[in-house]
């Protein structure tokens, strides 16, 4: 490689994605000049005034084993007490309505992230593995390398009045939604999601637990602790997040579909408690005599949004929410911050050895690509479904299952960035992806005639043995063989699974027509999971 540069790799952002990325490279590189410029100033505030606090099991199994800071978030930030939803539109009992959730923790961890906190260690750490890192940085004008040239990539900056400017080999973007490569680029790419969301945090904890008095509804959870879960309070079209931080303060925020719920009903705090005392009015209850506890207060309209391209052999790349970003329901945007993460040193590395990049820079976009589009498809057009107590815990299943049999399987068993493992696998991923299509579509199919009964009842996960079992496969070791066989299962078991599901809900509404989903299914030998239907017959 020439050594014509500043720098090896110039990282623009220094938020969760830039730091990460440069400790990740650093982790597997101890010779490579890394540098990052943040146009922020360390220490952040604790509050940081950021979404992305909550993590599921990629983005914690990245930050604790990938990264190896494990020891940091089991002393620094919460144990998260999983996903927990409650059917409390214009309900003040939470014990008078479904609930889903764990009674007790699963044996994959992921954990509540105070990004103040975090962001500041990782600042600390970054500096202590000799890391350039140089704040108060505002980037001027990126001039990338013509194509097909080795010469290096050329980034104006200033700092406290002063132009200065870095070459390097490889440039990328993770300073967020300023997009800096993606306009230069002209990489936008709006999806079909829509979106609003509304967030603040406030002074002290939202224990949810002490909300319901009776020993009976506390006492289905062990440790009773609910308030350590992600909690989404759910109707049709929106859902509240409560999560807690380490630091004391409990974060909430409004998701909404626009159609539904506009974002100009919840704009400002006072608007938003206005919304809350309607659609929410236990937690309108919890805020109201605490309004002087108010921290911070934002919203992002339409949030969702793609990327034409985030890796090029060319040398450059985008990460976190400089690229895409999806949905803060089921809390991907770390995930997705370890899969480019992981891509991108990949890429770094192979370039460092000499190696050409065009095959695997190709691929890893197609792969990363279908991730998202896969991941959208959760989300797109599904919010009515969100108030639809029959029909999303089945979609909760689906959605983990979906998740934890395909995504982290490679990612848990470190083969996401194999091209030959993928090339064998390609049948199967792309069966997997279209049966979670055709799924989504049945779900919405499905709640459009559904009752929606909302009945006094817990759907504990622990119960289903598979479902446990499939969490805690994540730890398994596993040879090249035997990766290949766990995805080969995990499609078999999703195909029985989905017509498990459409089974069931026929027999309760039989003018649903199943043609489109058992196309997709395909023909099934085996029983691999208990009868889906019965989170829907205990309700």
């Amino acid at each position: 490689m020439p050594q014509n540069s500043d720098t090896d790799v110039l990282i623009m952002g220094g938020g969760l994605a830039g730091l990460t990325l440069a400790l990740q490279l650093r982790r597997r590189r101890a010779a490579v000049r890394i540098t990052v410029l943040e146009r922020n100033r360390f220490p952040v505030p604790v509050a940081s005034h950021k979404i992305g606090e909550s993590t599921v099991e990629i983005g914690a199994n990245y930050f604790s084993e990938v990264l190896g800071l494990k020891e940091h978030l089991d002393e620094q930030h919460l144990r998260k007490f999983g996903f927990r939803f409650f059917f409390s539109e214009g309900q003040r009992n939470l014990d008078e309505v479904t609930e889903i959730g764990v009674s007790r923790p699963m044996a994959t961890p992921s954990y509540q992230i105070d990004r103040g906190v975090f962001e500041n260690f990782l600042a600390e750490r970054a500096r202590a593995e000799g890391i350039t890192l140089i704040e108060a940085a505002s980037v001027r004008q990126i001039d990338l390398a013509a194509d097909g040239e080795a010469a290096p990539h050329q980034v104006s900056w200033r700092r406290e009045g002063h132009d200065q400017t870095t070459s390097a080999r490889w440039v990328v973007d993770a300073a967020g939604r300023a997009g800096l490569l993606k306009r230069k680029l002209g990489l936008s790419a709006p999806n079909e999601h829509q979106a609003n969301a509304v967030w603040f945090r406030v002074k002290g904890h939202i224990r949810i637990d002490d909300w319901v008095a009776a020993p009976g509804w506390r006492e289905r959870c062990e440790p009773q602790a609910r308030w350590l879960s992600t909690n989404h309070l759910v109707g049709c079209g929106y859902w509240v997040w409560l999560i807690p931080l380490s630091s004391g303060h409990h974060s909430v925020g409004i998701v909404a579909d626009p159609r539904i719920h506009p974002l100009e009903q919840m704009s400002s705090f006072d608007k938003a408690m206005d919304w809350l005392r309607q659609y929410q009015p236990r937690l309108f209850d919890e805020l109201d005599p605490r309004r002087d506890d108010l921290l911070d207060f934002a919203y992002f309209r339409r949030f969702s949004y793609g990327c034409k391209q985030v890796f090029s052999a060319e040398r450059w790349a985008l990460t976190g929410d400089a690229g895409l970003f999806l949905d803060p329901f089921y809390s991907p945007g770390s995930d997705f911050i370890a899969i480019g993460n992981t891509l991108i040193t990949e890429l770094i590395e192979r370039d460092l050895d000499g190696e050409r990049l065009g095959a695997h820079a190709h691929v890893y976009n197609q792969l990363y690509q279908s991730f998202y589009e896969s991941t959208l498809a959760l989300y797109t057009d599904q919010y009515p479904i969100f108030g639809d107590a029959e029909v999303l815990p089945c979609k909760v299943i689906w959605d983990y299952t979906f998740y934890w049999g395909v995504l982290s399987q490679l990612f848990f068993h470190r083969r996401l960035s194999d091209l030959t493992v993928l090339s064998h696998l390609r049948v199967e991923l792309a069966h997997c992806q279209a049966l979670n299509l055709a799924m989504q579509k049945f779900l919405r199919e499905w709640s459009a005639v559904s009752g929606k009964h909302n009945p006094a009842v817990m759907h504990d996960q622990i119960a289903l043995r598979w479902f446990v079992q499939l969490n805690s496969s994540l730890h398994d070791e596993l040879d090249t063989d035997a990766v290949k066989a766990r995805i080969r299962h995990s499609r078999a078991q999703l195909a029985q699974l989905a017509q498990e599901l459409g089974e069931t809900a026929q027999a309760k509404y039989p003018q649903l027509d199943l043609t489109e989903l058992q196309a997709a299914i395909g023909p099934t030998d085996h029983k691999f999971v208990e009868q889906a239907g019965s989170l829907l017959k205990a309700a």
